[in-house]
């Protein structure tokens, strides 16, 4: 990388990372392999994201996450994690009729108890 091309892309570095060529390249490689690296991790981030909101929103009708994407798999209901978690969190009874359907669709669903919480004083 040419010299103005590396002054650019370290604007906003603080000290003489922004205007000392020689440090300026070193912390825009390094910038740059996290970037890189950090963009991977968002994808992995947000899916786990999504997991622990379609869990939530199933726990509270008594199914776990497992048993109701396995239900959803078998009913051939093909929304990925991501529709699934915004419809937990914003549409609960469009929700809860899915995972009456998982339900259903298969018997490890049934019978399941939610125990009831503990209240902290």
């Amino acid at each position: 990388m040419n010299k103005d091309k590396i002054f650019k892309l370290a604007k906003g570095f603080r000290g003489r990372a922004k205007n000392c060529i020689r440090i300026a390249r070193e912390r825009v490689e390094k910038a740059l392999q996290y970037s890189y690296r950090d963009r991977r991790t968002k994808k992995r981030d947000m899916r786990s994201l999504w997991i622990q909101r379609i869990n939530a929103g199933t726990r509270v009708h008594g199914v776990n996450y497992g048993n109701f994407m396995h239900g959803l798999m078998k009913e051939n209901i093909q929304l990925n994690r991501k529709v699934l978690s915004e419809i937990s969190m914003h549409e609960p009874y469009s929700f809860k009729s899915l995972v009456d359907i998982s339900r259903n669709a298969f018997p490890g669903n049934k019978n399941v108890v939610v125990p009831p919480r503990k209240v902290a004083l």
